[in-house]
């Protein structure tokens, strides 16, 4: 009867003439009898477009003279859904599954809200459900809601088990590739987390988000080199994505190019405007630059944007303790510590303020706090067993070790500590056997010896195991 074309005319008048006919109701007059065809239409140009409200009256209307069409009450479910009335979608949705209408668009609509219901469990159920009924190029984006929902419930396990389905019934899914790098991002598998999203940029290289995720994960990883190389390209796709530039001014920083931190930390706050991290970050570049007086200034602007914030105490004590104000630094190192009792890298600067300042029993506290806090601190645990070895004694700093490596064996240090200790005590045969057992086991590590106790150098024995 009619070709493709006029019949999307035809279907586009009618629409339009029930559309005007129905606004000519809302305003008063007759809506009349319209066939279920022409009711299904007009509901979904309705819910389609955005018109909830209407769609919610249409479905009155139409559910007057067709009271036992399900398809309405599914447009008139979704309408309540798309105005945040979850409560009575459900309600509805649920009224319709009891009828024994398990379609497709029903149960994917009923993971929906539960979805925003913040129900993962019952949306995992429903997403789970229609997956079984979807066509198959309707399942990529259905893959994606269920992984999402074991994401927000922390189940990153779960999760990459469906993405990996996903891949397998589409190994062309971008969105599936993208969510697993996440997820491994998520469970500390940052390697992992690399390789995809470079699989995701080989087919998508203009996605700057996935740059930016890439030199993130390679950031967590210490690479900081190829973390600016990602951002670099992040970058150049899109150079007013503020972000980007924060996160580019921390690898720099890691790297010691702190002007070229400073740059990128100032370019974030230029496009993301004022941010007290960031100002902190400037300051700490300054310090380590010697620009003491502008390391303040940006401290304390830091501070007038988020007086609470931890990091700015902290870099205002440091400060004032180079130059040569320990005391004064003091207060304010107390300060950032009160504000994170759990910091472990604060409470560490403020054992050694007390250090310095020779209050050995505050500062043996501390060093104590840290190492409960970060068992793994290998400078706190070199700096801790050095004040015992010269305020109380070296068989006290022996003893000390000893049972810290019972309870804490995955400290590095531990052995390095040992030897210089059994040296000085002139335990020297065990020194120089435990020393070549770490020469065997990571020869590198064995060397930071030398720094431990640079005299050691001169000694003999240690110089020919560190040369096999």
């Amino acid at each position: 009867m009619f070709d493709d074309g006029e019949e999307d005319d035809y279907n586009e008048g009618r629409i339009q003439e029930d559309l005007k006919r129905f606004e000519a109701f809302l305003n008063g007059g007759e809506m009349g009898f319209l066939d279920s065809d022409r009711w299904e239409a007009l509901l979904d140009h309705l819910v389609i477009s955005g018109q909830y409200q209407k769609a919610i009256l249409a479905s009155d209307e139409a559910l007057s003279q067709f009271s036992y069409n399900g398809l309405f009450k599914l447009r008139r479910a979704q309408a309540f859904s798309g105005l945040g009335k979850l409560k009575e979608s459900i309600q509805l949705l649920s009224e319709l599954e009891r009828m024994g209408m398990p379609s497709f668009e029903l149960l994917l609509t009923k993971a929906s809200v539960f979805s925003q219901l913040k129900d993962s469990n019952n949306a995992i159920k429903y997403f789970r459900a229609a997956i079984s009924q979807a066509e198959p190029e309707d399942r990529d984006e259905i893959y994606l809601d269920l992984a999402v929902e074991y994401e927000n419930i922390g189940q990153w396990n779960e999760a990459l088990n469906v993405l990996q389905e996903a891949i397998q019934k589409n190994p062309h899914n971008e969105g599936a590739i993208y969510e697993i790098a996440f997820c491994y991002d998520q469970l500390g598998n940052y390697e992992k987390s690399i390789e995809c999203y470079s699989n995701f940029i080989d087919e998508n290289p203009y996605s700057f988000t996935a740059w930016y995720n890439l030199g993130n994960a390679f950031l967590k990883v210490e690479k900081y080199e190829q973390a600016i190389w990602a951002y670099d390209y992040c970058i150049l796709i899109n150079d007013d994505f503020g972000p980007v530039y924060f996160n580019m001014g921390n690898a720099y920083l890691s790297l010691d190019k702190y002007t070229k931190a400073i740059e990128s930390f100032q370019m974030s706050i230029d496009l993301d405007g004022d941010d007290p991290m960031a100002y902190c970050y400037i300051g700490e570049s300054y310090e380590q630059l010697e620009r003491l007086d502008l390391a303040k200034k940006f401290y304390q602007k830091s501070l007038e944007l988020a007086p609470l914030l931890p990091e700015g105490w902290l870099g205002l004590g440091i400060v004032e303790d180079l130059e040569g104000r320990t005391k004064e630094g003091l207060v304010l190192l107390q300060k950032a510590a009160d504000l994170a009792p759990e910091n472990a890298g604060i409470l560490h600067v403020l054992a050694g303020a007390y250090e310095k300042l020779e209050e050995y029993e505050l500062a043996a506290d501390y060093y104590q706090l840290v190492l409960k806090l970060d068992p793994t601190d290998s400078e706190c645990l070199m700096n801790y067993v050095n004040l015992l070895s010269q305020t109380v004694s070296l068989v006290e700093a022996k003893s000390f070790l000893n049972e810290f490596e019972e309870t804490d064996a995955d400290n590095a240090y531990i052995p390095l500590l040992k030897i210089n200790l059994w040296w000085k005590l002139g335990e020297k045969s065990g020194a120089l056997e435990l020393f070549k057992q770490c020469i065997e086991r990571d020869r590198e590590h064995a060397l930071e010896l030398f720094e431990i106790n640079p005299e050691l150098k001169n000694v003999t024995e240690f110089v020919l195991l560190a040369d096999n």
